[in-house]
């Protein structure tokens, strides 16, 4: 045997020899180093898409958490901001009430609060579907059933458009004059719906006015907040007219103040708002009390004042807003007769 082949046999000898089962690795095609790639990218893509979920996931978590804390301090401040508001309106109501006592001025009477009726009542799961129809949220954030009950007759009822937002169907400016005060209940509601219009009217055309006028003087700035402070005044006649509950003693004077204005008899007008304003309240004249003590005489003077339609802080506003309302009435709309124009 020559040297080729025993070097031959030693070289086989020391070669691993390859199972039966396992394909040759020395050649792949290219199919397979391409389904090997492939295999690889999508493998580290899952595992970055898997990463990036799970940040998102810790990311909206903590906002909720965020979000939870931020609605538990908002509502914890809103509660804190009611009780000291309430807090200090007893204590303003305290000593309003201390001072006229002192003054002899007979006491505010507070303003009842809306309270919803049994018979109006509706079931919770009923009034969720109405609101829901209606394409309003079913429940807001921390509402109880007569909240919620109050929110949805609120909605239903159809509020025009103007200075101060009205359930009243307001009429045209023809059909704006008033002239006594009906007997019957429709002729009231008709009534007060043309007092509504007039000084809706009114409170358009004098906003209209401010509004072409540049408000960068002090004297523009005022008109402007007199105008504001005046359709908030209002606010409160205008709830009056929607449930009829004007009293009769208030009623007379505002449409003899009305239908004076609208005839553009503004002194006439001015007048009726004195004699309302004014009526027969006792007014001292001179020194009413002498030394400390009190003379017995001097409740007297307060007692023809009990039932004073000034006495109410509400209906004194309403009042001068009217009065505010026949001074630029007189501007708008002047007088034929210049001896009508008020000082």
């Amino acid at each position: 045997m020559d040297f080729a082949s025993l070097m031959s046999k030693e070289i086989a000898k020391a070669k691993p020899k390859a199972s039966a089962d396992e394909p040759s690795a020395k050649y792949k095609n290219r199919a397979e180093i391409e389904a090997e790639r492939e295999a690889k990218y999508l493998a580290e893509q899952k595992a970055l898409q898997e990463e990036r979920e799970a940040k998102l996931a810790q990311k909206r978590k903590r906002q909720e958490e965020e979000a939870e804390a931020n609605r538990a301090r908002e509502e914890k401040r809103q509660k804190l901001a009611e009780e000291s508001r309430l807090r200090r309106e007893e204590r303003e109501a305290e000593e309003e009430r201390i001072r006229r006592k002192r003054l002899g001025l007979p006491e505010l009477v507070k303003e009842k609060s809306e309270e919803v009726l049994e018979a109006d009542d509706i079931e919770d799961d009923e009034l969720i579907e109405k609101l829901r129809a209606m394409g309003e949220p079913s429940t807001l954030f921390g509402e109880s059933h007569k909240q919620r009950l109050r929110r949805f007759r609120k909605l239903g009822v159809v509020m025009t458009d103007g200075p101060i937002p009205t359930s009243l169907e307001l009429v045209d400016e023809k059909d704006m004059k008033v002239d006594t005060i009906p007997n019957d209940e429709e002729g009231k509601k008709y009534l007060f719906r043309q007092l509504a219009s007039y000084f809706t009217m009114v409170l358009r055309e004098w906003e209209y006015a401010l509004d072409k006028e540049k408000r960068d003087t002090f004297a523009s700035k005022s008109a402007y907040n007199a105008m504001v402070q005046s359709r908030e005044n209002l606010t409160p006649l205008f709830r009056k007219f929607e449930k009829g509950d004007v009293e009769d003693g208030i009623l007379e004077p505002i449409v003899e103040i009305v239908k004076a204005a609208q005839e553009r008899r503004y002194v006439d007008a001015n007048d009726g708002y004195l004699r309302l304003s004014i009526g027969k309240a006792a007014w001292p004249i001179g020194v009413t009390m002498v030394g400390i003590h009190e003379r017995s005489a001097r409740e007297k003077l307060h007692e023809s004042d009990k039932g004073h339609v000034m006495g109410d802080e509400i209906t004194r506003k309403f009042l001068q807003s009217i009065k505010r309302c026949l001074s630029f009435a007189q501007v708008r709309w002047p007088p034929e007769d210049m001896r009508q124009l008020m000082g």
